[in-house]
């Protein structure tokens, strides 16, 4: 389940990166641009592959807190241990199948 979910996050992610990527770049030039005042020592190539790294984990942040708003309390508060392994205080004993 947790493959499919981030599946979910990452390939949308990755998509409106690639189109954010040709967006900006259509209209900005990356031999333009400055850091701090100073000009950018990185070729155009590499400002892109940064560009398009930034712009996917932006992505998969507002990605993966859209999938996590949207689990159900039982899912989120779902107790991964066995009920016979838990602890004695437990508090989640008798409520977790």
């Amino acid at each position: 389940m947790w493959t499919q979910r981030l599946m979910w996050i990452a390939w949308p992610a990755f998509l409106v990166a690639g189109i954010l990527e040709m967006l900006v770049f259509a209209m900005v030039d990356p031999q333009d641009l400055h850091w701090l005042g100073q000009p950018l020592t990185l070729s155009r190539q590499g400002v892109y592959t940064l560009a398009f790294f930034a712009f996917w984990i932006i992505t998969m942040a507002a990605s993966a807190l859209t999938t996590l708003l949207s689990m159900s309390p039982f899912e989120l508060n779902r107790c991964p241990v066995p009920p016979d392994a838990r602890p004695d205080d437990c508090h989640k004993a008798s409520s977790c199948p």
